[in-house]
């Protein structure tokens, strides 16, 4: 695959051991291809990662699985929740003034080789264990077999797995952390206090 990353500073480097556990509480991607005319394609999707491989399905009125050229580069860009970040929340805006807006972040790409998957008992499992996987912590969880198996049958048609084999992984979490502890606290309170709750967006 060609040469690419995601830029990280060594600061904003996201814990490998939280890597994992961030994709899967996210649940969803951007997956990106590219067409044999060298036209880019992104679909939002909800995905499942599962050992290397990261799983999901597309609707097949979507033009973009008949675009993907199996085997073929892709990148699917799991985002996180994000903010805008007011330098009047630092503490050292009153000690010196030197002081920029910036944005906080999470975010992870993961890189591999993709396939389309349009096989009905391919993508039956897949839509259970996504289903599965979101139902799971609610006190009565919903199942795909709740539903008669020809309604089930007759909304599997219209759409179509994909699967990229994971090669790389790239995580970046930014959250202020090259900013001093009254800093980060200040960011905290102000996002607070503007209705948004900080855990996430400010690293602890």
């Amino acid at each position: 695959m060609p040469d690419a990353s995601l830029y990280v500073p060594r600061f904003n480097v996201m814990d490998p051991d939280d890597v994992r556990p961030f994709v899967e509480a996210v649940a969803t991607a951007q997956l990106v291809t590219v067409g044999d005319d060298g036209v880019p394609d992104a679909t939002f999707l909800p995905v499942l990662w599962e050992g290397d491989r990261l799983v999901g399905h597309l609707a097949r009125a979507n033009a973009h699985w008949r675009r993907i050229v199996d085997g073929s580069p892709a990148l699917a860009i799991v985002t996180g929740a994000d903010t805008y970040v007011s330098p009047s929340w630092y503490a050292t805006k009153a000690e010196h003034g030197k002081v920029v807006p910036t944005w906080n972040y999470s975010v992870v790409h993961l890189r591999g080789r993709v396939a389309v998957h349009d096989d009905a008992d391919w993508v039956r499992g897949l839509v259970t264990r996504l289903t599965d996987r979101h139902e799971r912590p609610r006190a009565d969880p919903w199942a795909v077999t709740d539903a008669p198996a020809d309604y089930v049958d007759k909304n599997l048609r219209p759409i179509v797995g994909v699967e990229v084999v994971v090669e790389s992984v790239e995580a970046k979490a930014k959250l202020s952390q090259n900013r001093s502890d009254e800093d980060r606290a200040g960011v905290a309170g102000g996002l607070a206090a503007d209705g948004r709750e900080p855990d996430g967006l400010v690293a602890p």
